[in-house]
C-alpha cells in the first residue's frame, strides 16, 4: 500500500489511518484558518487548503495522496472552532448545553498520480442535555476540551452530556470513516488485496 500523508495533527485521525491499516506520515500544515464561509462550505474548503499547502511544500518529491480533514461546530449559524482557552471553553460549553447542534467535518484526499482533489462535508447533529455550571467545570478540569472543536470530544468524558447523535459518530471524531474509504476507493487508491 502506498503511503498517505496526513495534513493533521490530529491524534484521533491518526487512529483511523492506523485502524484502516493505512502507512501514513503526519505533516500539519500552517493555513490561515479565517475564512468568512458558511460552517458547512468552511470545512471542505480548509481540507482543501490543508492538503494543497501540503502538495505546495512537497513539489518535486511528487507524494501520490494527501489527506486533510478539518470539523467544527455549528450553533444556529456561528462557528465553534478549538477553544483558544478555559474561558472560550466555557463559553462554548455553557452555549451547547441543553440543545441541538451541528458538527461539520469536511474532508479532502489529493491523488498525485492525476493532480486532482476530491472533497466532501458531513454534517452530523448532537444533542446536549441541560449541563449545570458545576458540571462544566468539573469537565474543564479534566482538561479533555483542548484541541476539540467546540471544546468537546464524544469518544470521551463529554459522552455524558450526549444525550443523541444523528449521524456519523467518526465525523463528529473528525474523520468520516464511510467517505473516506469510498474516497479511496473512487480514486484508485490499491489497498493491495
Amino acid at each position: 500500500m502506498e503511503s498517505i500523508i496526513l495534513a493533521s495533527g490530529s491524534l484521533r485521525r491518526q487512529e483511523y489511518f492506523r485502524l484502516l491499516g493505512l502507512p501514513f506520515s503526519v505533516m500539519p500544515p500552517l493555513i490561515d484558518e479565517d475564512l468568512k464561509l458558511p460552517p458547512r462550505q468552511l470545512t471542505g474548503e480548509l481540507a482543501i487548503k490543508k492538503v494543497q499547502k501540503i502538495a505546495g511544500l512537497m513539489k518535486g518529491s511528487s507524494p501520490h495522496w494527501i489527506c486533510g480533514a478539518d470539523t467544527v461546530i455549528s450553533v444556529d449559524g456561528d462557528i465553534f472552532g478549538k477553544p483558544k482557552d478555559r474561558g472560550d471553553a466555557r463559553r462554548m460549553l455553557t452555549r451547547l448545553q441543553g440543545r441541538e447542534h451541528e458538527v461539520i467535518t469536511g474532508i479532502a484526499l489529493y491523488n498525485g498520480r492525476k493532480q486532482s482533489v476530491d472533497s466532501r462535508s458531513v454534517v452530523s447533529t448532537v444533542t446536549f442535555v441541560p449541563v449545570p455550571e458545576a458540571e462544566i467545570e468539573w469537565y474543564l478540569n479534566t482538561g479533555e476540551w483542548q484541541d476539540a472543536a467546540g471544546a468537546y470530544k464524544i469518544q470521551g468524558l463529554a459522552a455524558c452530556f450526549i444525550a443523541g447523535i444523528k449521524g456519523s459518530p467518526s465525523a463528529i471524531e473528525g474523520l468520516p470513516m464511510h467517505e473516506f474509504y469510498a474516497m479511496l476507493k473512487e480514486n484508485g487508491y490499491d489497498y493491495g488485496g
